[in-house]
Parts: structure tokens; sequence; C-alpha cells
């Protein structure tokens, strides 16, 4: 079983990229630098050149792959262009070649609140616009899929539970990236986590339960 991660560099990336690992799963990283992922990913692992805004880049990659995990997002910048480019063209991009490929499974990170046109984050280009567009076309891909919608990102891990719900009723909370990385990660096993958006955060409150479990409850 091999899987495919695009963004492995980035912060999350990192974090599905050592979980696929524990959990014994081949990886394979898509980075456009060799030397930052040498740096930066365990030496383990497979990685292959290519970038989410050259189509071109991407059929090898996915060579032999069962699943794709991507972990992508626009940097901050001043550019206005770059969540269209990054955040739709390029899953788009991911998408169409994955359905080529044939692949068991898309899991796309998305975010919560994409659903909220006037959301301050989409002050930034409209960047969650762009983040629903690419969702919606992952739904229309036939490709299997689990959309994941984390709530905001905190880099240390913590002990809270996380709480997991269907699309459009999260609105607000945080949650650690190495737990969005095992959300990811543990769709790839349940066939509960198939074909659906998932929007997760933690909360002191909730009270514990698996992932299975937490996937099989959402409709």
């Amino acid at each position: 079983m091999r899987a495919l991660v695009a963004g492995a560099t980035g912060k999350t990336g990192q974090k599905i990229v050592r979980q696929l690992i524990e959990q014994g799963i081949t990886v394979r990283a898509l980075v456009r630098d060799p030397a930052k992922a040498a740096a930066e990913l365990p030496a383990d692992i497979e990685t292959v050149v290519g970038d989410v805004l050259e189509p071109g880049s991407l059929g090898g990659a996915l060579t032999d792959v069962q699943f794709l995990i991507s972990a992508t997002g626009a940097a901050p910048s001043l550019d206005p262009t770059g969540p269209y480019k990054v955040d739709y063209e390029g899953t788009k991009n991911l998408i169409d070649a994955a359905k080529i490929a044939d692949i068991d499974q898309f899991v796309m990170v998305s975010s919560l609140c994409v659903s909220k046109i006037f959301h301050p984050l989409n002050l930034f280009w409209g960047v969650l616009y762009w983040k629903q567009q690419a969702e919606d076309y992952l739904k229309n891909s036939g490709i299997p899929y689990t959309i994941v919608r984390p709530g905001g990102l905190r880099e240390e891990d913590n002990d809270q539970a996380i709480v997991m719900s269907s699309a459009d009723t999260l609105f607000e909370g945080n949650i650690p990236r190495q737990k969005v990385a095992q959300v990811c990660v543990e769709a790839l096993s349940q066939p509960a986590a198939k074909n659906k958006v998932v929007e997760i955060v933690t909360s002191e409150s909730a009270a514990s339960q698996p992932l299975a479990t937490l996937f099989a409850n959402v409709g």
C-alpha cells in the first residue's frame, strides 16, 4: 500500500508523512524543492519532484499509488491569484491526475468555514472560496474521497478529544496539526470515511472516541 502526499514539506504535510510511516504505509512525497525535502522529511521515504501547477509532472508521481493525501495550500503573499492557482487549480490538477491513475481514495485537507463567503479569511484573496470550489470538483470527480475541514491549526499537540461533525456544522474551534494528520491517515482504513466531508476541532469537554466511531457517526 502506497500513499502520495502532496504538500509533504508543509507543516501539516510533514506530520501526515510521519503518521503514515507509523501506520506502516509506504510514503511517496511530492515535492518542489528536493533540498528542502531532504532537510525536513525522513530519509527513508521516496520523494518525487513535481508541482501541482504543472499537470505534466503529476502522472509519474501517481504510478503504483493507491491513496493521495493533499495538504497543499497557498502561502500568504501579495499575489491575488495565489489561492486560485494553488487551492483550486493545483488541487484540480491533482484530482485529474488521480482520476487517470484510478487511485482508491483522495483525502483533501480543506478548512472550516469554507461555505461562509463573508468569513475574514476570504479577505486573503478568497482562499476559503477557492478551497470550496476544489472540494466541489473532488466530490464530482467520481474518485472516492474524504474531505477533512480542520479548525484553526495549532502547532503543539494536546490531549483534548477530537470532535468530528458533518459539513457546515462547526464554525469555530481549533485543532493540533498532529490530530489532523491522524484523521487523514485513519480515513484511509475506514470505510465509513469514504465520500464524506468531516469537520474537526478539539474540545476539553468532549468525551474521547475512536476515530472509527467518529467517522461512522458523520452522516
